[in-house]
């Protein structure tokens, strides 16, 4: 059985959603606030995290900020914070998903099951290990890691998506409608900005390291490539 935590301050919302997610089999944990949430969830083992972004103690923000320190778990953010630079920040610190209030808890739930069973999909179907290594960078899809001299880089599991894509055709461009589409799906209804803020956000974890025969290089006016220098 999976583990979801729900963190919602309103006790209606979060009996609701909680109502809902239990109906399709998951056990669901609920926090009225972030530090809650934190507290829940070095206590117990979640397989996804739905977080309201307005929540007393600590926001949405900085809950999905700590709680990237720690893991790569799945977060869906809903919110009735709907400003396009509130979409970009959420999904750029770590968010896998950004839904806006209102919305049915059917498509909540929906959506956990679609990220839910993509990453079962992705375990199921992998008898041989997918790592990939250039130089000091090591990308293991089994265990959802990067390591980069050895040393482990704290990525989102969609962050980890685009770095597999890009390094597994080091020196192919793809376009952000390659990428958005591939990685989020056609049916996604965010727009290219998606891909730049998981970009950025991925650039700025992978320069916490030294990496000086491999990068992500902006193709302008095309999109992203992984460049090698001296490798072979």
């Amino acid at each position: 059985m999976s583990n979801v935590l729900v963190a919602e301050d309103n006790l209606t919302i979060s009996t609701l959603y909680k109502e809902y997610i239990e109906r399709e089999g998951y056990k669901v944990y609920v926090a009225q606030n972030g530090q809650d949430a934190i507290d829940l969830f070095v206590s117990q083992d979640f397989d996804l995290v739905l977080l309201d972004v307005v929540m007393p103690v600590m926001d949405g923000f900085d809950t999905c900020r700590n709680i990237r320190k720690i893991s790569n778990v799945p977060i869906m953010m809903v919110t009735g914070k709907g400003e396009d630079f509130e979409k970009i920040m959420g999904l750029g610190i770590g968010a896998d998903e950004y839904i806006v209030k209102p919305c049915s808890p059917g498509e909540i739930v929906a959506r956990m099951r679609a990220i839910l069973r993509r990453i079962y999909f992705e375990h199921s179907n992998s008898p041989q290990r997918h790592v990939m290594r250039c130089a000091n960078l090591e990308v293991d899809m089994d265990n959802f890691s990067v390591s980069i001299s050895g040393r482990k880089a704290m990525l989102t599991k969609k962050e980890l998506e685009i770095l597999w894509t890009l390094a597994q055709n080091k020196d192919k461009v793809f376009t952000r409608e390659n990428l958005l589409n591939s990685l989020w799906g056609y049916d996604y209804y965010g727009d290219c900005r998606t891909v730049d803020s998981h970009i950025k956000r991925l650039r700025a974890k992978l320069d916490m390291f030294d990496h000086p025969e491999w990068n992500i290089k902006t193709i302008w006016g095309m999109g992203y490539k992984f460049e090698v220098y001296n490798y072979e």
